[in-house]
Parts: structure tokens; sequence; C-alpha cells
């Protein structure tokens, strides 16, 4: 019986009987189109025409990953794929005039749209019908081979998302075959004692200020420092520049840790440049000995701009300025009233940089110890120098203090790192500046750092995107030199290709409708087990009830609905996802507004008669929740573009950016959720439990659509 219903809905994908029955002789392949088949007859109704029966029979002959069926079927069924061409991706055929570059990363930001990252699945390692040369194999970011016929995509290892300059990464103890290296007479000696120290091995650190919240940017170099050092058989520092106490709070610094935890990373070990406060004095003391570093008197003010004048101290003998600096340290000047500076000019042109500052404010770590305190250019380099860093990688806009990285290790005759810069991480229609995320905190447009509109990590965490998800879209990116801008949606694709695996199904209703049977088939509620994952039923079930009372989506009832409708309407029955029922619309309640409050239906089997056009989703006995459905913070990609928003970032707010539903309906299987926990509400989209939930009331975020809006730009 099966076999002829399998050959029957075969032929009515426009198979003929022949090829239907040769179909049902593969059993992999008829148990695939048979599912395809199913869902697309969930958006089209039982009809299927010809050209779609054709594009289900290529998916369920080609597709090898079983879990990628429902994304293409449901853009078969919504017309987004509508031909054969689009479904092979034999577009290098079509268009052999093309830039092979500029296609292939279309169609790659595509397939990303589309599919999400690759699974464990896609990244197995194929057999090569072709050994290739081993240096072949460590430059490709992404070989095809063929096997039967069809390429196959290869892993992208760390070391295979390095593009351009990040492929001539020097060895451990050969940082002077890097081009800008510079070179003193005793460099090969102090790479001799580091190799000694080290063992020859890759020593990398993520070195953030302890003033604001990780974004999404510092993802990147969160997976590029701790993976580049994991990939290499190294250790990777977490080191926190806390030299400016006026800023830095204890609330950052357990985030910051939290942070790089969620991402799945463990530091070496966790360090403070306040850890080596006593040496970092000591070499400003010997630089000032060695006629490189003086005490001046110039304002901040005066220091500003392209040209400022030299300073009149510059020449100051060595002496003096040891003097005034112990009078800096022991609290002699007032803030402003003196630095310390080093005597170098850096690739911008900025003349003899800060080293040292007086500030009376008391340090987290080491109180009232010190009132002067280095700077970044001062202390970097030198902190890199103490934990032996192999590879110190920072973001582009370093480049212009990489002179004074080198001349510093070197005027002091120490163990000098590389530094190497990459491009940053950004996104449209986002800002991720600390003080630009605080001025939206004053204005009222986000509640905190965490918002789940913003794009700091912990944002991105409460809104339910898992690390998973993240360091898939940073591995995607890829590290190059130049600086990325990524569209949001691009990210969103990621985070649903992990739910999609990891986030158990619900039901829920927003807008609810009640709804009466009122021939319910049983005097009680009816027990529904429901799979907690349609595609697995291996995961397991979930246990609902089913009453004679159920409340379904406003929108899934139309008095008078308009052409292409498929949900329930006079005449027109609908099933109840995972009942076995269709109801059939019996009489229509209002109140005295006019506006319906309740139906009243009849309710059959769904193998009694004809199958329905849609079945949608329902609750009964539900529990209420307070859902937060999110938009775009902004409406404008470049909110912080003058010349896209000339009113500023401030004036550029989505007023649509959050809508609160106070009294959504969930089903009871989600009763004992926590904060984080994350659900597919089936339908409506991905969802994830709040911390503001208390016992009795959830509080559930939506994290993303089950596609992206095709409306969005």
């Amino acid at each position: 019986m099966a076999a002829l219903d399998s050959l029957s809905l075969f032929t009515g994908l426009g198979l003929s009987e022949h090829k239907a029955r040769e179909t049902l002789k593969n059993t992999a392949l008829s148990a695939q189109l048979r599912e395809a088949a199913t869902q697309a007859q969930q958006t089209l109704g039982c009809t299927i025409d010809k050209a779609t029966g054709t594009l289900l029979y290529g998916l369920a002959s080609r597709l090898r990953d079983p879990r990628r069926l429902s994304f293409l079927v449901s853009y078969i069924a919504n017309r987004k794929i509508h031909t054969e061409t689009q479904l092979s991706g034999e577009a290098r055929a079509a268009l052999k005039w093309a830039d092979g570059k500029m296609i292939k990363h279309e169609v790659d930001m595509q397939v990303l749209h589309l599919l999400g990252p690759k699974t464990e699945t896609d990244l197995e390692k194929k057999p090569k019908v072709a050994k290739a040369r081993p240096e072949e194999t460590d430059r490709r970011t992404a070989k095809d081979v063929v096997e039967n016929g069809e390429a196959v995509v290869q892993t992208l290892s760390l070391m295979e998302q390095l593009r351009g300059e990040a492929l001539k990464f020097h060895k451990p103890g050969e940082n002077y075959k890097t081009p800008g290296y510079v070179t003193t007479p005793h460099t090969m000696d102090l790479l001799k004692q580091h190799l000694e120290i080290t063992g020859g091995q890759v020593r990398t650190r993520f070195p953030p200020e302890p003033n604001g919240i990780l974004h999404i940017g510092h993802a990147k170099a969160i997976n590029f420092n701790f993976g580049y050092a994991k990939a290499n058989n190294g250790i990777c520092f977490l080191r926190f520049d806390d030299t400016n106490p006026e800023k830095e709070e204890a609330k950052f610094f357990t985030a910051i840790c939290d942070m790089v935890a969620w991402l799945g990373y463990t530091p070496y070990k966790v360090t403070y440049a306040s850890n080596y406060f006593d040496q970092l004095y000591a070499w400003a003391e010997e630089l000032i000995r060695r006629g490189q570093a003086y005490v001046c008197h110039q304002r901040g003010e005066e220091l500003k701009g392209h040209n400022p004048l030299p300073s009149p101290w510059r020449d100051r003998p060595t002496e003096e300025s040891l003097l005034l600096f112990e009078a800096m340290r022991k609290g002699k000047f007032a803030e402003g009233e003196a630095t310390l500076r080093m005597k170098l000019v850096m690739e911008d042109g900025k003349m003899d940089p800060v080293a040292y500052r007086v500030k009376y404010t008391p340090h987290h770590r080491t109180g009232d110890t010190w009132c002067i305190y280095p700077t970044y250019d001062y202390t970097h380099c030198l902190c890199d120098s103490i934990e032996h860093i192999t590879h110190s990688l920072c973001t582009k806009e370093f480049q212009a203090r990489r002179s004074s990285y080198f001349w510093l290790c070197n005027a002091l005759d120490v163990y000098c790192p590389v530094q190497w810069e990459y491009g940053r991480l950004n996104l449209h229609y986002a800002v991720v500046s600390k003080r630009k995320i605080l001025q939206l905190v004053a204005a009222g447009a986000v509640r905190d750092w965490d918002d789940p509109r913003l794009f700091t990590l912990t944002a991105l965490r409460r809104r339910g995107f898992p690390p998973e998800a993240i360091n898939n879209f940073c591995a995607r990116v890829g590290v190059t030199v130049a600086q990325t801008t990524m569209e949001p949606h691009l990210l969103e694709a990621c985070v649903r290709d992990v739910l999609n695996d990891t986030a158990p199904r619900a039901m829920a209703v927003l807008e609810p409708l009640q709804v009466v049977i009122t021939n319910f088939p049983a005097a009680k509620s009816l027990d529904i087990q429901v799979p907690s994952f349609p595609a697995d039923e291996t995961k397991g079930f979930h246990q609902i009830p089913f009453g004679p009372i159920v409340f379904i989506e406003r929108t899934d009832f139309r008095e008078e609905p308009e052409p292409g409708y498929k949900r329930l309407a006079w005449g027109q029955p609908v099933g109840l996802r995972h009942t076995g029922y269709i109801i059939e619309l019996q009489h229509v309640v209002k109140g005295p507004s006019g506006c319906v409050e309740r139906l009243e239906v009849t309710c059959r089997r769904a193998d009694a008669g004809e199958k329905p056009k849609a079945f949608i989703h329902w609750v009964s006995q539900p529990l209420t929740c307070e859902i937060r459905l999110y938009e775009r913070l902004f409406q404008h990609k470049n909110p912080e573009d003058p010349a896209e928003v000339p009113g500023g970032f401030l004036s550029d707010l989505n007023p649509a950016s959050l809508q609160v539903v106070e009294a959504a309906l969930v089903d009871c299987s989600v009763a004992l959720a926590k904060p984080f926990d994350k659900f597919q509400f089936e339908r409506l989209g991905y969802f994830s439990v709040d911390p503001d939930s208390r016992q009795g009331q959830l509080v559930f975020n939506r994290t993303v659509t089950l596609k992206e809006d095709p409306g969005k730009v």
C-alpha cells in the first residue's frame, strides 16, 4: 500500500510511471523525494506543478546532507529557486566571460546566506583522486576535488582561512625574516634566548581594555589569536590592558572573561599590564638613561593636531629627567603638568609619543600605589616581550604604532616580537564604539550593554546567538589585511544553521484566537507526542495536551480571504500540526465591537477525507509568557556616516526595533526552561529565554526568524 501511495505521489510530481517505479527501487532516493514532496505540499497544497516536481526530484537525487533538505525545499516552494541552473550552481558555464573571482565571492555569500556555514558532514575530508603537492595543500583556502563526478569542498582549517599577508607568518625564532622587522646587533642573541625560554612554541595574546564590553569585532580577534595558537600547538594569553584606571570597572573584567569562555576558549594564563608596573617603570628609567626619553611639560592640547610644536624640553639633561620622573611618581606634579615622552617619530608623523602620564585615580588592582600610568604605546610591546609573544596580532588601526613597537624593544635591548595587522570585522546597521553605546544607553534607545539589539557579545548571547554560530561566521569571513564589513543576515544565517540542529521545537501563539472544537473526539484532553526535532526523531519527544479549546494565530483565520490564502476560512479546513486532525469552521462569534472573539469548529481525522491546503500551529492549556520581537536598531546601513545619516546615528533609530507581546501563549513543554535555553517556535522563528524570566512568567527573545525576511534590504 505504501508503495502505491509513493507511486501516486511521484507521478503527481510529473515523473513518468516507469521513472517513478525506478525511483522506488532506490530506497534512499525515494525516501528523500517523499520527504521533499511532503514538505513542499505544506506550502503549495496537494497539487504540485511539473516544473516544481522536476526541481524536487533534482534536489532529492543530488543532496548529500538530508539536514539541508528543508532549507532548499522551502526555497523551491516559495519560487526563490526556480531553475535547474540555480539548483545545480552551474553559474560558471552560463557566464563564461564574467570575472571568476566576483562570481565565486557572490556564490559563496549566497550559499552562506542560504545554507549557513558548513556542518561537520560538509567538512569531512573526502578521498582525493589525485594527491596534491604539499605546498599546494598548505596554501589553498578551499580546494575542489572530484568524487563520483561531483565537486566536494574540503575543510577550511584555521590556517586555510588566512589570506594574503597572513600566509607569510614567521616561525618562532625567525622574527627577522618578517618584512619590515628591525634588527640590531643584539637581535640574534635575544632570539636565541627567546627560543630557549619558549622551546619554539607559538605564543599569542588577546589584549582587551577593561573599559567596555566586547563586540562582534572582538569575536574575530578572539578566534584569530586563540585559533592561531591552537592550530600551531601553541598558547594564548588573555592580558588585560589595564593602564587607564579612570575608565576601568570590575564588571568589564568579569564580562570579558565570561565572553572568552562562552566562545569556547581557555587562556593559557590571565595576566594584566598592571602585573608588570614595577618592571615597566624600571625600563622607563633605563630609557631616560639611554637618552631615549625625557620629561616634558607641554599640555595635552598643545600635543594635538597634525603638526604640534616640538617640545622645548626634548634635550634636557638625563639626570634632570630622571629626577623629574621620580617626582612624577611621588605625586609632586598635578595631572597634565608633566609627561614622559619617547624620542621617536611614528609612521603617521606623530612625534615623541607619551610613555607615562600623571593620574590621581586609584587603580582597581594596585590601589593608590601609583599616580603615574603607562600608555598603550609604551606598555603593549614591552608586555608582549615579557610574555615572549611570538605573533602580536593587531587590527589595522595599530599599523601606525608598529614603528614605536619595534623601536622601544630595540631601544631597551629586549626581545622584540613581530606585530602583524589584520582588517577589522564590522557589520552594517550597527555601532560598536563604547562611547556611542553609552550614548544609546543614556538616550534610552537601548537598556544596557547587553540589549539584544546591539552587537556586543553579551547582547548577542542574551538574544540567543549560539557561540558556535559566531565562531563559524568569523571562520567564513576569514582573516585578511583589508577591513571587512558584512551584512547582518549572513551572521543570522550561521545562527539558523546551528539552531536548526540544536533548538528543540515547541509551539507558541503571539496573537491568540480561541477555537472551540464542538465535536472533540474524547471526553477529556488527549496527550500528544511531538518530536522535539522532526527531522531526527531519535533526539526525543515531548508531550503536550490537546483539548476541546485551542488557540491559533489570529492571522491563521480570515472571514474573507484574499486570493491564494490557504489557512482557515469558510469552506477551507486546515490541519492542526501533530494532532492528526483537521478542523472546519462552523460559526464565528463576535463581540459588541464586531471583533472576532472565538471560532466554533468541527474536527475529523486527517486520513478520513481530502488533505487540507495547510497545517497550522496551535496551543491548548498553554502558559502565558512575554515575547520580545527584535528588528534592526538602525534604519540605514551606515548609521555613523554623515553622508548617509546627516543627523547622526541617534537620529537613525528604528522606532519598530522592539515589539513586546505581553500575553503570548506557549505550550507547556517549555515550563521548566532556564535563561538562555533555546527553542524553535514552529512557523515563528528561534527564541531564547531571557534572564528577566521569573518563576511562572517566562520571557522569550526572538533570536532570528526561520528565514531571512525578503523585505529587508
